[in-house]
């Protein structure tokens, strides 16, 4: 560790007040998950002293107490302010548009990958009515409509007026598909009437899971096939050298931004409570090494601020987090699952 970056680490570890020489390297450690060297931390202590940045008070031998002096803070928080905009260039701070967002997923590599092997269980046939529950912008309408002609169709169904209106537009010219705005709680179909649905992240944010499960079933023929691809975010593990740190991070997400974080390992259960007999599960990780495509998905810098107000993180820990992820090596991982599901045909 350079010299530098030493005294940087000694000026943060002291900025919430006054330290001995073991606390700040314990401090140190808990921020960057190693502690400094004996030689370094005595180096960087002699020249903060020397420039004025530090001060010892009364006290003796290694037990003697240091703390920030004025000109140490003016430093710091220097530090912070470049730091802040080193991540306001890489992170968005802006929630984006609902519908751009759907769209920059599925034009991510992983999305693409899925899709297609959602697409594959459902095994469209001609003739086939397919259900697109929460279609949102209408992304795979034109895949299953295709799966689906001559003689069949697809159906979006969606409760936002905005998802709604993109999805028709993108349609347009499209004989086999049409797009519903309703409430996936309360499908306006009578029984029996579908031979294939689909969810695509929707169950995550759904009201009743097991609600929309069992409306599910209702209008699914009998040997009629539903295929789930579900998020479980309690798996999201972002590297970072204080683990605490990460978990509190996922632990926020899990808790606070999505309403059912955990609904993918719940999925084959949930379904078969539901009356559906489960025929496969197939996980899905998606891995991501550049932390600005890694944003774009999970929004990093927007929920840390978000896990400081709800107070998972300390401001410091958050300062400390998006630093490390803007400088180092980044790695990310979360798993979705897909899960094939039919409808017993009758004895």
């Amino acid at each position: 560790m350079r010299t530098n970056d030493a005294q940087m680490l000694v000026l943060s570890a002291l900025a919430d007040g006054p330290l001995h020489g073991y606390a700040v390297n314990t401090a140190i450690e808990r921020m960057t998950g190693e502690r400094l060297g004996r030689g370094s931390l005595s180096s960087a202590l002699a020249r903060l002293r020397g420039k004025g940045l530090i001060e010892y008070l009364e006290g003796e031998g290694r037990r003697r107490p240091m703390r920030l002096t004025s000109a140490g803070r003016e430093v710091l928080e220097g530090e912070i302010e470049s730091l802040a905009h080193v991540a306001g260039r890489i992170f968005e701070t802006v929630v984006p548009d609902k519908v751009a967002y759907q769209d920059r997923l599925a034009a991510t590599d992983v999305a693409h990958s899925y899709k297609q092997a959602v697409l594959d269980a459902l095994a469209v046939r001609p003739g086939h009515l397919v259900l697109d529950l929460g279609c949102g912008p209408g992304t795979d309408l034109g895949a299953l409509a295709r799966a689906a002609a001559p003689a069949g169709m697809v159906l979006g169904v969606d409760s936002d007026p905005q998802m709604t209106r993109q999805a028709l537009t993108r349609i347009a010219g499209l004989p086999h598909a049409d797009v519903l705005m309703a409430d996936v709680h309360a499908l306006p179909l009578p029984p029996c009437s579908a031979d294939r649905v689909r969810t695509d992240r929707v169950l995550q944010h759904v009201a009743d899971v097991p609600g929309v499960l069992a409306e599910t079933r209702r209008v699914l023929r009998p040997g009629g096939r539903l295929v789930m691809a579900e998020p479980d975010w309690d798996s999201l593990a972002v590297d970072h050298p204080d683990l605490d740190v990460a978990r509190a991070y996922t632990r926020h997400i899990t808790d606070r931004i999505v309403r059912n974080a955990i609904v993918g390992r719940q999925l084959p259960r949930l379904a078969e409570e539901a009356g559906f007999a489960v025929t496969s599960v197939v996980p899905v990780t998606s891995v991501f090494r550049e932390v600005q495509a890694a944003d774009q998905v999970l929004g990093l810098q927007r929920n840390t601020e978000r896990a400081v107000a709800a107070g998972y993180l300390t401001r410091r820990q958050a300062d400390g987090w998006l630093d490390h992820l803007a400088r180092s090596p980044f790695f990310a991982a979360v798993t979705l699952y897909i899960v094939t599901a039919e409808a017993p045909a009758p004895t």
